[in-house]
């Protein structure tokens, strides 16, 4: 008797993310299935941009987010342990080397130049100034998973727009960071399954999810009311 593939690629993928994990994954998703749907509309962009949508303050926008996941990240590894630190320590790098791409981005549009450690960030987004409060690891663990999931609408709108404006090399990179949100959330719910294992840290990380999703959420009503626009979809 031969082997299923098909049988055996589910068969790991159960192993890797157990059903507390998955479970986890689409209690946040249901319970901000609003929040989600709306941020990955056109709007967020306007949003995100103050109402200009044109490449530099895509790229501000970009980079102020990516600036500041690599420094919660951080934060977070040197204050954890374990596979919490090391998950961490990674995103971090990789969020790092996101905002690197970003910023040759923004010199190649312009004559200034742009550096990791001097670089000034426009505005610290709430959804991290709400990350940065978290201090225990499940709640950080929820958090992280959140981020990823408000992130993915995000990057999906920049992509969007490059290819919009006809630049398709642009929008491969951004794609590329979508890829990376897909790797980091394998990894969230691999810390769900080993950081929140009974039923009250499983709580813990699903509301401190919900909550960073809420507070991007938040985030794009007032920026969206602040340019005299609804914020709810036109049916």
């Amino acid at each position: 008797m031969t082997d299923d593939p098909d049988t055996d690629a589910d068969t790991d993928t159960d192993a890797d993310n157990p059903p507390t994990a998955k479970a986890v994954l689409e209690t946040v998703r249901e319970n901000a299935q609003t929040e989600l749907s709306r941020l990955g509309s056109s709007k967020s962009l306007y949003a995100d941009t103050g109402g200009e949508i044109e490449t530099e303050p895509v790229l501000e926008a970009t980079a102020d987010a990516e600036y500041a996941a690599w420094r919660t990240f951080n934060a977070w590894a040197a204050d954890e342990s374990g596979n919490a630190r090391e998950t961490f320590e990674t995103t971090a790098a990789e969020e790092r080397e996101h905002l690197e791409t970003v910023l040759e981005m923004q010199e190649s549009c312009g004559d200034s130049e742009f550096a990791v450690e001097s670089y000034d960030q426009t505005a610290t987004p709430a959804l991290h100034d709400y990350l940065r409060a978290l201090e225990s690891t499940p709640e950080r663990v929820g958090g992280f998973l959140g981020r990823i999931l408000a992130s993915k609408r995000s990057k999906e709108q920049v992509v969007g727009y490059f290819v919009g404006d006809a630049d398709p090399q642009t929008a491969a990179v951004f794609r590329e960071f979508g890829d990376d949100l897909d790797t980091q959330l394998e990894r969230a719910e691999a810390l769900v399954a080993e950081y929140c294992s009974s039923d009250a840290d499983r709580e813990r990380a699903i509301e401190a999810a919900t909550g960073a999703i809420e507070t991007v959420y938040a985030a794009y009503v007032q920026n969206l009311e602040a340019l005299g626009a609804n914020p709810k979809p036109v049916c």
